[in-house]
Protein backbone atom coordinates (compact mmCIF):
# COMPACT_ATOMS: atom_id res chain seq x y z
CA UNK A 1 0.00 0.00 0.00
CA UNK A 2 1.37 3.47 -0.82
CA UNK A 3 2.04 5.68 2.18
CA UNK A 4 -0.31 8.29 0.69
CA UNK A 5 -3.33 6.01 1.09
CA UNK A 6 -2.38 5.18 4.68
CA UNK A 7 -2.10 8.89 5.44
CA UNK A 8 -5.36 9.87 3.74
CA UNK A 9 -7.59 6.82 4.17
CA UNK A 10 -6.37 5.21 7.39
CA UNK A 11 -5.07 8.20 9.38
CA UNK A 12 -7.70 10.55 7.93
CA UNK A 13 -5.21 13.34 7.19
CA UNK A 14 -6.39 14.99 3.99
CA UNK A 15 -3.76 17.73 3.54
CA UNK A 16 -1.43 15.50 1.54
CA UNK A 17 -2.85 15.35 -1.97
CA UNK A 18 -2.98 12.76 -4.71
CA UNK A 19 -1.77 14.31 -7.94
CA UNK A 20 -0.33 11.90 -10.45
CA UNK A 21 0.38 8.63 -8.66
CA UNK A 22 3.79 8.25 -10.33
CA UNK A 23 6.01 10.64 -8.31
CA UNK A 24 6.08 13.32 -11.00
CA UNK A 25 4.03 16.22 -9.60
CA UNK A 26 4.99 16.58 -5.91
CA UNK A 27 1.48 17.11 -4.52
CA UNK A 28 2.00 14.15 -2.18
CA UNK A 29 5.33 15.17 -0.59
CA UNK A 30 5.72 14.29 3.08
CA UNK A 31 8.76 14.02 5.33
CA UNK A 32 10.05 10.56 6.18
CA UNK A 33 12.70 10.89 8.88
CA UNK A 34 13.30 14.42 7.59
CA UNK A 35 13.61 13.47 3.92
CA UNK A 36 11.10 14.78 1.39
CA UNK A 37 9.48 11.73 -0.25
CA UNK A 38 6.67 11.19 -2.73
CA UNK A 39 4.11 9.34 -0.65
CA UNK A 40 2.21 8.09 -3.72
CA UNK A 41 5.08 5.70 -4.53
CA UNK A 42 6.55 5.18 -1.06
CA UNK A 43 5.41 1.86 0.39
CA UNK A 44 4.00 1.89 3.91
CA UNK A 45 6.59 -0.75 4.81
CA UNK A 46 9.36 1.79 4.13
CA UNK A 47 7.82 4.10 6.74
CA UNK A 48 7.65 1.44 9.46
CA UNK A 49 9.45 2.70 12.55
CA UNK A 50 10.20 6.07 10.98
CA UNK A 51 8.87 9.54 11.67
CA UNK A 52 6.31 10.62 9.06
CA UNK A 53 5.41 14.31 8.99
CA UNK A 54 2.58 15.58 6.83
CA UNK A 55 1.52 19.18 6.22
CA UNK A 56 -0.70 18.86 9.29
CA UNK A 57 2.33 18.03 11.43
CA UNK A 58 4.69 20.69 10.11
CA UNK A 59 3.29 23.15 12.66
CA UNK A 60 0.21 22.91 14.86
CA UNK A 61 -0.40 26.66 14.52
CA UNK A 62 0.77 27.26 10.93
CA UNK A 63 3.74 29.11 12.41
CA UNK A 64 6.47 27.33 10.46
CA UNK A 65 8.47 29.98 8.55
CA UNK A 66 7.46 28.48 5.20
CA UNK A 67 3.78 28.50 6.13
CA UNK A 68 4.02 32.09 7.36
CA UNK A 69 5.78 33.16 4.16
CA UNK A 70 3.21 31.36 2.00
CA UNK A 71 0.48 33.37 3.73
CA UNK A 72 2.40 36.65 3.62
CA UNK A 73 3.15 36.37 -0.10
CA UNK A 74 -0.31 34.88 -0.82
CA UNK A 75 1.27 32.13 -2.90
CA UNK A 76 -1.58 29.73 -3.69
CA UNK A 77 -3.97 30.28 -6.52
CA UNK A 78 -6.03 27.07 -6.48
CA UNK A 79 -3.88 25.69 -3.64
CA UNK A 80 -4.02 22.01 -4.59
CA UNK A 81 -0.26 21.50 -4.91
CA UNK A 82 0.83 23.68 -2.05
CA UNK A 83 1.03 21.16 0.77
CA UNK A 84 3.64 19.34 -1.32
CA UNK A 85 5.33 22.62 -2.26
CA UNK A 86 5.55 23.68 1.40
CA UNK A 87 6.89 20.31 2.52
CA UNK A 88 9.59 20.39 -0.17
CA UNK A 89 10.49 23.99 0.68
CA UNK A 90 10.83 23.15 4.38
CA UNK A 91 13.43 20.49 3.61
CA UNK A 92 15.25 22.86 1.26
CA UNK A 93 15.50 25.52 3.95
CA UNK A 94 16.68 23.04 6.56
CA UNK A 95 19.47 21.94 4.20
CA UNK A 96 20.22 25.38 2.71
CA UNK A 97 19.13 28.19 5.05
CA UNK A 98 20.17 30.86 2.51
CA UNK A 99 19.16 29.44 -0.87
CA UNK A 100 19.88 31.18 -4.13
CA UNK A 101 17.28 31.40 -6.89
CA UNK A 102 19.07 28.48 -8.57
CA UNK A 103 18.99 26.42 -5.35
CA UNK A 104 15.25 27.02 -5.10
CA UNK A 105 14.62 26.24 -8.76
CA UNK A 106 16.65 23.02 -8.50
CA UNK A 107 15.00 21.85 -5.26
CA UNK A 108 11.48 22.70 -6.35
CA UNK A 109 11.75 21.51 -9.97
CA UNK A 110 9.87 18.31 -9.17
CA UNK A 111 6.86 20.14 -7.75
CA UNK A 112 4.37 21.13 -10.41
CA UNK A 113 1.99 24.06 -9.97
CA UNK A 114 -0.62 24.00 -12.71
CA UNK A 115 -1.56 27.60 -11.86
CA UNK A 116 2.03 28.73 -12.47
CA UNK A 117 2.75 30.44 -9.14
CA UNK A 118 6.45 29.65 -9.40
CA UNK A 119 7.65 33.24 -8.95
CA UNK A 120 5.56 33.61 -5.78
CA UNK A 121 6.85 30.27 -4.54
CA UNK A 122 10.44 31.44 -5.00
CA UNK A 123 9.66 34.76 -3.30
CA UNK A 124 8.01 32.95 -0.38
CA UNK A 125 11.02 30.67 0.08
CA UNK A 126 13.32 33.69 0.25
CA UNK A 127 10.90 35.29 2.74
CA UNK A 128 10.86 32.10 4.82
CA UNK A 129 14.67 32.08 4.86
CA UNK A 130 14.62 35.63 6.25
CA UNK A 131 12.00 34.66 8.85
CA UNK A 132 14.20 31.75 9.94
CA UNK A 133 17.16 34.10 10.41
CA UNK A 134 15.08 36.54 12.49
CA UNK A 135 13.49 33.89 14.69
CA UNK A 136 16.40 31.49 14.84
CA UNK A 137 14.18 28.59 13.79
CA UNK A 138 15.21 25.83 11.45
CA UNK A 139 13.27 24.66 8.39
Amino acid sequence: MPLLWAIRDLAGLKGTKYGCGVAQCGACVVHLDGEAVRSCVTKVSRAAGKKVVTIEGLSETNSHPVQKAWQEIDVPQCGYCHSGQIMSAAVLLREKPNPTDQDIDDAMAGNICRCGTYLRIREAIHTAAELQKKTGTKG
